[in-house]
């Protein structure tokens, strides 16, 4: 028997698999293209009505980063960046959202001639409102985009070498399409960021699209302690008992797994398999604007497709997510504390 959906809208959560581009709904868009006298492609849907339906019927990863890019392009002042992102904010903090790890894509912007600054700038600012006006603790993780070169990605970490050194960049990830680009690849630049911060929190998408050997090179050669979505890490029985007993973190995303045709239904996914094995994993909305669903969206639609979970085995989960948080021992302390109250309320 499924938990109740109250339960799961009240349950404090955790998000680490998030990239504020993708969060761009298309009524926003819309209107910072006229703002900024961006001119979409002909090819592009020319209403909200028609993007909204496109984003329904994407064949592949390729085809939702297609317009994933296009989209970005009408992201130019640091305004515009501040406000994609307190519109997510404004969102999930309805939906029991207490702490977020947030991906952002430089490169996505740098190479249309926009300064990094500029839009760390504009997703820093947000962060710090959210917590003020929500109270979500949020971390900052800039990730590489692997389908550039990698002299390119070098050429980003160093560009953000202060941004590390202050901490108001607190990891580097790793994203785009996973094939042929192998996490070993891009080994320098996390040697290199590292080194202008031993702080620094290292992940990277591994295991989506590309088998579990990924997730083992991501852990090898990038020295990783979180791996992005990971779902392939099921082929391994030793990679499983290795995430376990490391306790490494799966940042997992249903209902993108779903709209991307990794699998064909959530309850597909190989959830049981981690929960059996121990393998700890936090549940994310990935790119919510593009695929139909905020973080609550994937809690209830994986409570429908799993409903063998009772509450305990719920709450697990949660705990799991902020003890995978890179957060302090107070801010972890404090979510966990807040979870054992709704699991007092619901039990």
């Amino acid at each position: 028997m499924t938990v109740s959906e109250q339960f799961l809208q009240e349950l404090p959560k955790c998000e680490h698999h998030l990239h504020l581009e993708g969060t761009l709904e298309p009524d926003l868009l819309f209107p910072l293209a006229k703002r900024n006298n961006v001119t979409l492609p002909d090819t592009f849907p020319q209403t909200v009505e028609e993007l909204q339906q496109k984003y329904t019927q994407f064949k592949d990863l390729q085809d939702f980063l297609n317009y994933y890019y296009i989209g970005t392009n009408v992201l130019i002042q640091e305004q515009d960046f501040y406000d994609l992102a307190m519109e997510y904010f404004k969102k999930v903090s309805k939906q029991g959202l207490v702490h977020a790890e947030l991906f952002y894509d430089p490169q996505s912007h740098t190479e249309r001639g926009i300064s990094l600054d500029t839009v760390t700038a504009g997703f820093n600012r947000a962060c710090i409102d959210a917590q003020q006006q929500f109270g979500i603790s949020t971390r900052l993780i800039m990730c590489l985009l692997r389908h550039t070169t990698v002299p390119e990605c070098l050429d980003l970490v160093n560009s953000a070498k202060a941004l590390i050194q202050d901490g108001t960049i607190h990891g580097i990830g790793l994203d785009s399409a996973e094939k042929p680009f192998p996490p070993e690849l891009f080994k320098d630049c996390y040697s290199l960021a590292k080194s202008f911060n031993p702080n620094l929190q290292l992940t990277a998408h591994a295991g989506e699209e590309g088998p579990a050997t990924y997730v083992s090179n991501a852990l090898d050669h990038l020295n990783v302690t979180r791996i992005d979505h990971g779902i392939n890490s099921t082929q391994d029985v030793e990679l499983l008992k290795r995430l376990a007993n490391d306790r490494t973190m799966l940042s997992v995303c249903p209902l993108s797994n779903v709209k991307l045709q990794v699998i064909d239904k959530v309850g597909n996914l190989p959830l049981q398999q981690l929960v059996d094995n121990n393998v700890p994993f936090s549940l994310n909305s990935d790119d919510p604007a593009y695929f139909g669903g905020y973080i609550l969206d994937n809690y209830l639609q994986v409570n429908r497709e799993f409903p063998q979970w009772d509450y305990n085995t719920w709450i697990q989960i949660a705990k799991n997510a902020v003890l995978g948080s890179w957060i302090t021992e107070k801010r972890q302390d404090e979510i966990l504390a807040q979870i054992d109250q709704v699991a007092e309320k619901f039990m």
